[in-house]
């Protein structure tokens, strides 16, 4: 009975251990994978969640960006950005609309924010001048290269 237990324990703990799904990131305290510096822009932050359901936090795109080239991209899962517009809300990468521009500052100098709507990326532009982007433009910029 007591061994019972036990084993249902570890297969729920393998279970939620490794869920793949966004994960909070704990703004303040947490370091970015890629440059190790404290994630506090809550506009600018992204996350990579792998298939196996590990979760790497970046302060910027561009860190994630810049990580993405050492990555095999088949293993992840979740490409995740935070949304300009709403601060602290992660949403796909992929479907995402991109924006450099010298009068919006990211965390490393990219001037890259990223946007969930395309008309809300279009009427930043407008304002702040600048260059919009595509998910598949950004990885050319960043020579991000599918690896098997």
């Amino acid at each position: 009975m007591k061994s019972s237990i036990i084993l249902l324990l570890a297969v729920l703990g393998f279970i939620t251990g490794c869920t793949v799904s966004p994960k909070p990131i704990d703004y303040g305290h947490v370091g970015c994978h890629y440059c190790s510096m404290t994630i506090v822009d809550k506009q600018h932050a992204a996350q990579l969640v792998t298939k196996k359901g590990k979760v790497f936090n970046f302060d910027a795109v561009e860190c994630m960006m810049n990580q993405l080239k050492e990555e095999d991209e088949s293993a992840i899962a979740l490409f995740l950005v935070n949304d300009f517009d709403r601060p602290g809300e992660l949403v796909d990468a992929k479907k995402a609309t991109y924006l450099v521009s010298e009068n919006i500052p990211s965390p490393m100098g990219a001037f890259l924010s990223a946007f969930s709507e395309q008309q809300v990326a279009q009427n930043t532009l407008d304002v702040n001048g600048g260059e919009l982007l595509s998910w598949n433009k950004l990885k050319q910029e960043y020579n991000i290269q599918r690896k098997n």
